[in-house]
């Protein structure tokens, strides 16, 4: 269900106008309007209802908002919200008691580029510094060790700034 289903080279990616420093416009995702939403209900619903076989279980979830490092430590990556990303997943993983390796598909927030990297590495799917070995691996895509943002991600649905929030 993508708005933007164009595929692009690496060139024209690389070659796309200028936004920021390295970023290109097609670094970045658009801006766009939209929502979504989830019906929550208990697993004695679920079962009274049949909905089993279209329903998601929601073993753990986090919220965490901006640390003193995102302030203090002049850090870009830190003002992006690399330390509050890596410390909602290590709660979440402690809570689900499963590891990154224990985890096949991923939704993350990549609204540029850089960020999807930097997640990456905040999720604890790599050492600080080597996300971009995962990638040239293949391991965040189909055949690879996890499947990210099979959706398309923001990149290719857009960003719909009223409703939206960094979730990992």
């Amino acid at each position: 269900f993508s708005q933007f289903q164009e595929e692009y080279s690496l060139e024209q990616v690389q070659g796309s106008r200028k936004v920021f420093d390295y970023l290109t416009v097609l670094q970045c995702c658009p801006t766009s309007d939209g929502a979504a939403a989830a019906i929550l209900a208990s697993e004695d619903f679920v079962k009274r209802h049949g909905l089993q076989p279209q329903a998601v279980e929601i073993v753990a979830q986090e919220m965490v908002t901006d640390t003193s490092s995102t302030f203090d430590e002049e850090s870009c990556i830190k003002a992006v919200g690399f330390d509050m990303s890596r410390m909602a997943a290590e709660r979440c993983y402690h809570k689900a008691g499963v590891r990154p390796q224990d985890v096949d598909v991923i939704e993350l927030h990549d609204c540029f580029s850089a960020n999807e990297l930097i997640t990456y590495e905040a999720l604890g799917l790599c050492p600080l510094g080597s996300a971009g070995e995962l990638i040239d691996r293949g391991d965040n895509t189909y055949g690879g060790r996890w499947v990210v943002n099979p959706s398309g991600g923001l990149i290719s649905k857009g960003h719909p700034l009223g409703a939206t929030g960094n979730s990992v």
